[in-house]
């Protein structure tokens, strides 16, 4: 259903350490730069791009808007949540617990205020 997912930053290096942080610690790559100055993470055939926004216009988060990283364990949601904070990132809602349907949850916000949830898939 979709290509990719774009978010705006109003400073490129500080999204990069962020998002090279908790990436690694999902066990994902660092970003690339392309020719026009995005960063892009991929994972199969997945991407999450960071760009300053085209219209010149500062970069604002979504509101009401979650982007959603899958998270191969529990273990992992925490590891994304303990590198987000240590980079950058600020915890949000409430601590990372697991759900009624067995799923492991956290919240945080990027650098720039894009809201992120990693999490583990249901076990019930």
């Amino acid at each position: 259903m979709f290509t990719h997912v774009m978010l705006g930053s109003n400073d490129l290096e500080r999204a990069r350490i962020f998002y090279d942080a908790t990436f690694a610690a999902l066990g994902g790559e660092p970003g690339k730069l392309d020719a026009r100055g995005r960063l892009i993470y991929g994972h199969n055939d997945d991407r999450l791009m960071i760009t300053k926004p085209i219209d010149g216009n500062p970069a604002t988060a979504a509101n009401g808007g979650t982007i959603g990283i899958a998270a191969a364990s529990r273990d992992h949601v925490l590891a994304w949540h303990n590198a987000g904070t240590a980079h950058g990132g600020t915890a949000i809602e409430s601590p990372p617990s697991e759900r009624p349907n067995g799923a492991f949850v956290a919240y945080l916000r990027d650098p720039d205020g894009n809201k992120l949830t990693a999490r583990s898939r249901p076990t019930k």
